[in-house]
């Protein structure tokens, strides 16, 4: 042969017993068959063998083996992120003249998507109270499909009570998704509590280092997989093998990290508890917080991100002046990775309540806690 077809030849050359404890980064697009009778074109490919990157390499489904172990799902679909997983959900469970409920406490663009997408789609999505437990059942009609639940609720925290959703779900029929990313899949056993899909973006605690973005959505039986997997076909999740091999190394230290992530949270919530211009903590693992009690019936630990409110005698201007003060944290908005993190919600939507610019949402890194709590006592003194 030509030397430039020679090239071009995908025949492997070097030996490939190579036994690593790292997962091999496999990528690719095109998958080449055996045969012209072992060709395939279908989705689930642990079942089917490999067909095309786009449904995912060894890397990708090496993930979502482990993350299904983890939560001990029936399976896991891996997705380009959080929002990603979201959307799966919807479309698989919700189409045109589908009602569905999602909590008030809600992630911010799971509720955009509700007033957005799918209400263009015909879907209507009606917000709740999330601590509405079995009540839910007095929301549910005839042509609901999907009820979201989210605990602790996005920035105010809320513990739900999933069980009680789920009772008043099934007995009409109705499948409970949980955004379980604040539980990191494990200290929540979404499964074990009835939910029928449980969803994470990776992106936070198993990625771990702010710098992947990646979701899973997870199955409790058969019966979510087949409605689930035709959707994640035809919606084209695929996902990089770079940031898979990322969350897989970060499974290896999640545990560790979600230890030590909880003791320095707790011990900067507790501080705040005493500081005179706090007038409220919002951490699940503190009596303050709405729903405590059902986070020690069902929780098994807490994590890294929580909120506070200040007093109302402090201004909005206050509060960002606190903020723009701090030295250690860090303004941004994602949360689960090892840098801490403060930010202000000027324009919180809950019914019922005006936070007026005074709620601050902090996610705890891995920096010393004794500096951490210096920092948020240097700014106080500054700004108030």
């Amino acid at each position: 042969m030509d030397w430039r077809t020679r090239l071009l030849s995908p025949t492997p050359k070097a030996r490939r017993d190579y036994n690593s404890l790292a997962t091999p980064v496999f990528r690719g697009s095109t998958v080449v068959f055996e045969s012209a009778a072992a060709v395939n074109d279908h989705w689930n490919q642990s079942e089917n063998g490999y067909s095309y990157g786009l449904y995912g390499t060894p890397t990708t489904l090496e993930l979502a083996a482990r993350m299904a172990e983890l939560e001990q799902a029936h399976f896991s679909f891996v997705v380009p992120g959080g929002q990603a997983a979201i959307a799966l959900v919807y479309f698989a469970y919700c189409t045109a003249g589908s009602h569905a409920l999602v909590p008030h406490s809600a992630y911010g663009p799971n509720k955009e998507m509700a007033e957005g997408l799918m209400a263009g789609l015909g879907v209507e999505v009606e917000p709740y109270d999330p601590m509405i437990g079995a009540g839910i059942g007095e929301l549910i009609r005839d042509n609901t499909t999907l009820i979201w639940t989210e605990s602790p609720g996005s920035v105010t925290m809320e513990v739900q009570d999933i069980p009680a959703i789920v009772a008043a779900a099934h007995a009409r029929g109705v499948a409970v998704a949980l955004d379980n990313t604040y539980a990191a899949g494990v200290l929540f056993d979404a499964f074990a509590h009835g939910v029928d899909v449980s969803m994470q973006a990776l992106t936070k605690y198993v990625g771990g280092h702010s710098d992947i973005l990646l979701g899973t959505v997870s199955v409790r039986n058969e019966a979510g997989f087949e409605k689930l997997g035709p959707v994640y076909r035809q919606l084209g999740l695929a996902v990089s093998p770079d940031d898979c091999s990322l969350a897989l190394r970060g499974l290896q230290t999640l545990a560790l990290r979600l230890d030590y992530l909880e003791r320095a949270t707790l011990s900067v919530a507790q501080w705040l508890e005493g500081c005179p211009h706090v007038q409220t903590v919002l951490h699940p693992a503190l009596p303050s917080c709405p729903g405590h009690a059902n986070w020690q019936r069902d929780f098994t630990g807490s994590a890294s991100v929580f909120s506070f409110t200040f007093k109302g005698n402090l201004t909005a201007k206050q509060v960002e002046t606190f903020l723009d003060s701090l030295a250690i944290f860090r303004i941004g908005l994602s949360w689960g990775g090892v840098t801490s993190l403060a930010v202000v919600y000027p324009d919180l939507d809950r019914p019922g309540q005006n936070f007026g610019g005074r709620l601050v949402r902090l996610n705890i890194g891995m920096e010393a806690t004794d500096d951490l709590i210096a920092d948020l006592r240097r700014s106080m003194e500054l700004a108030f």
